[in-house]
């Protein structure tokens, strides 16, 4: 009796539901989110960026253990959201109350052992990433990344948990919880980044001494680790106050779910890896180069700047993998296929009108953010003019991507991320930035290569990322992930 409910109801739901309205009610707190975290990044990078250039650089290269170790919490995070809005939208709240609970302890486990890896690994991938020949920087990034190993648990948590709460429909709260996070993040920094100094506000009406304790780049880590912790337990205490019930304490994860969980998780987590690693290859061709430690502080700069466009694909991203996750669970495909491609359409748009603006005014920003250091600033403003042509592609990846892994399907989009990145962009980097007959190792010498540079390598990052996209969306059109089990 109920089947024929659905229906009879079908035509009525369609009928009155509009695809736009369903996807910006979920997105926009997820896009206001992303847009604080953008704030955040850019004014954490200001601060930084107003530090020496071994802090800059050393930085640069610590971004791909972040990019690391925060893809692999999402990953967590991406099982989470799959099993609680497939449960949500069947209707059993049993199920995504257990779902939530056992990812979260699945978390736990994982950011804790992240910590230990990436606190033993910091010496000897400082060492690998940064050029030999600065020896100031690879010491500050190793101390640095000791620092923000001590983050992660509290990443974790809260990566998983918002992916929990997306599953059930809600955006608005975690938008709330991580606005507080970055306003902490922001105040910490000010007072640990930089030495006690004068403020001047409203024209210099104002001025006051704030007080500072002048650890520099340490101090920026230190702030994004309280800030992270502070967030974690806000997010614990206020989840026992929706439909997903009391976290706090801790179990171990129990076999069965483990298995459900980490064979979503997995695909994602090893597509992560693969990105960052082929990020950290292209860092170390970058450290070749012969502007090699202003190249790499630069990349970071560009990504920071980079991460205004991609507000509203990472917003939209989250969205689609929920209501896909919630659509399949009504057993309405259709439904899951028309709010994805009304998310990925939406994104490019407004990437699209993101990309003019910020290709033009590229050295200006690039320039508030860096400070009196020109040759940093000139290849900034050309790799993220490079990212601009390209931008729109990479939106649709996103975008499609996301609602791919909120089906469950983590597994195709994975050989999309070994192909773009692994077949073609590292290779074509190499080709590209460094001359022929350079001695990649005493042993090995490079057959043929053009000797471009950073912008070699620059060209080739731009180019696969709109492959991606173009790749993404034949998937998505493709439509095995409407029939993905979890």
């Amino acid at each position: 009796m109920s089947v024929v409910v659905e229906e009879l109801d079908e035509p009525a739901i369609e009928a009155r539901e509009n695809s736009t309205s369903v996807v910006w009610k979920l997105a926009w707190p997820a896009v206001v989110l992303n847009s604080l975290q953008v704030v955040n990044q850019l004014l954490d990078r200001g601060f930084i960026g107003h530090l020496n250039s071994d802090a800059i650089t050393a930085h640069g290269g610590a971004i791909n253990v972040m990019f690391l170790m925060f893809s692999l919490a999402v990953a967590v995070a991406t099982g989470a959201t799959a099993l609680v809005s497939r449960a949500f939208g069947a209707g059993t709240p049993s199920e995504y109350r257990l779902a939530s609970r056992q990812s979260i302890r699945i978390a736990m486990i994982g950011g804790f052992l992240m910590a230990g890896v990436a606190s033993l690994g910091s010496s000897f991938v400082a060492h690998t990433i940064l050029p030999s020949d600065d020896p100031g920087a690879i010491d500050l990034m190793r101390r640095f990344v000791l620092v923000y190993s001590t983050s992660l648990p509290a990443i974790y948590v809260i990566q998983t948990l918002a992916g929990s709460l997306r599953g059930i429909g809600d955006t608005k709260s975690p938008m709330f919880i991580s606005g507080v996070q970055i306003l902490i993040h922001m105040t910490l920094n000010c007072l640990l980044v930089f030495p006690t100094h004068q403020v001047s506000i409203f024209g210099g009406l104002f001025r006051f001494m704030l007080p500072g304790a002048n650890l520099g780049l340490i101090g920026a880590g230190t702030a994004l680790s309280i800030s992270a912790w502070i967030s974690a337990i806000g997010y614990l205490s206020f989840v026992s106050r929706t439909p997903l019930g009391n976290l706090w304490g801790f179990h171990l994860p129990e076999w069965h779910w483990i298995v459900r969980i980490l064979r979503i998780a997995l695909p994602a987590a090893l597509m992560a890896t693969l990105r960052v690693l082929s990020l950290t290859t292209f860092t170390i061709v970058l450290a070749m180069v012969p502007n090699g430690s202003t190249a790499i502080g630069s990349m970071s700069t560009a990504f920071a700047i980079e991460s205004i466009m991609n507000m509203p694909p990472f917003g939209l991203s989250a969205a689609a993998g929920a209501l896909v996750g919630q659509s399949l669970g009504m057993r309405r495909p259709d439904r899951a296929e028309r709010l994805g491609w009304t998310a990925a359409n939406h994104g490019a748009i407004v990437t699209l009108a993101l990309a003019g603006p910020i290709y033009l005014m590229a050295p200006t920003i690039a320039g508030w953010l860096l400070g009196n250091k020109p040759e940093m600033i000139a290849e900034t403003i050309t790799l993220l003019r490079y990212l601009c042509l390209t931008e729109v592609f990479f939106s649709y990846a996103m975008i499609v991507i996301g609602a791919m892994q909120g089906a469950g399907d983590t597994v195709r989009p994975m050989w999309i991320t070994i192909f773009t990145l692994w077949g073609v962009r590292v290779p074509v980097a190499f080709v590209l930035a460094l001359p022929a007959g350079y001695h990649l190792f005493p042993w090995l010498v490079m057959p043929f290569g053009l000797g471009w540079g950073a912008r070699g390598a620059w060209t080739s990052m731009a180019f696969t990322q709109g492959l991606q996209g173009i790749l993404a969306l034949a998937l998505f059109k493709q439509g095995a992930w409407k029939t993905k089990k979890v």
